[in-house]
């Protein structure tokens, strides 16, 4: 069975732009670069049958999020897929929807599911729903520092306060008393707007020393799931992953197979298509919980 599509144009650079256009060559796609000014002599735009530049010089970053540009390009050379890579325009809702306007296919999960998973909030519901353990905490973003301070008192300290709407710890802070809980609060919220452009936060219990395992799923159109075995990622420095190991070591036959049947429903109950990472934290006892869903190709996924 061939490919539904002829012509792919990967919305993205570099590394991951690479990998796209070497697999769709494979399949025998016809493929189409886009670069930024400065990004005119990089490896990822030789790589593709053909390149565009998008946007003007002094804006390197923004020409890789300029929806309508990028849109213009693919209408132009007749491209019906588009590829986001990771990062950049990868869990923007608002262009997998541009891209369903244009009559082209986003690689990737629909706008919808996109948006219910990047609410921190909405995927915790999600999980609740498919039977998966949660980390107890709030169900909804808090209005202010004393619901935080109320729902810590219920859960017990210490507790960690986190942005709704991001991730990559940006917007993370743990508290270990109501005076410290108030502080990182504003911390907390000051750091989430300045990151994602909404201060909304929720608070979770805190997990002392787990480890964060992660489950590659991917998702067809018709429902089906399968997952791709997981990854250790608890070496950490500021919430941000330095070493990944596949698989992951001293675990559990049981955990192992717990996890990917947690991931698989999580999935299937979000209507995924397309790659995803489920990720859990799990704590000395071998009980776990979930974290979140990213909704696209991690850098990672090599592993």
């Amino acid at each position: 069975m061939g490919t539904p599509f002829k012509k792919i144009l990967v919305a993205n650079r570099g590394e991951i732009a690479i990998r796209i256009f070497r697999a769709a060559t494979e399949l025998g796609l016809g493929t189409v670069a886009i670069y930024s000014h400065e990004d005119r002599l990089s490896i990822h735009r030789y790589k593709a049958d053909e390149a565009w530049q998008v946007g003007q010089a002094g804006s390197p970053l923004a020409a890789y999020l300029d929806i309508e540009a990028i849109i213009k390009v693919a209408t132009d050379r007749g491209v019906d897929a588009i590829h986001p890579g990771y990062g950049f325009l990868s869990e923007n809702p608002a262009f997998a929807r541009r891209c369903q306007e244009a009559g082209i296919k986003f690689i990737g999960p629909p706008p919808e599911v996109i948006d219910s998973l990047g609410d921190k909030t909405a995927a915790r519901a999600l999980a609740i729903a498919a039977q998966v353990p949660v980390i107890p905490g709030t169900q909804e973003p808090l209005a202010n520092a004393q619901q935080a301070a109320a729902l810590a008192a219920e859960i017990g300290y210490p507790v960690m306060i986190k942005a709704a709407f991001g991730g990559g710890g940006r917007g993370m802070r743990r508290a270990d008393d109501d005076a410290q809980l108030e502080e990182m609060f504003a911390a907390a919220e000051r750091e989430a707007t300045a990151a994602f452009g909404n201060g909304a936060l929720f608070v979770e219990k805190f997990i002392d020393r787990p480890r964060h395992i992660e489950v590659q799923v991917l998702g067809d159109s018709q429902g089906n799931v399968v997952h791709l075995f997981e990854r250790d990622c608890s070496i950490q420095r500021r919430h941000q992953k330095v070493v990944e190991v596949a698989p992951a070591a001293g675990i559990s036959d049981g955990l192992r197979q717990a996890l990917y049947g947690a991931a698989v429903r999580v999935a299937r109950q979000a209507g995924l298509v397309n790659a995803a990472t489920v990720e859990f934290l799990v704590a000395q006892d071998e009980s776990f919980y979930f974290i979140e869903v990213n909704p696209r190709l991690q850098v990672e996924h090599t592993i």
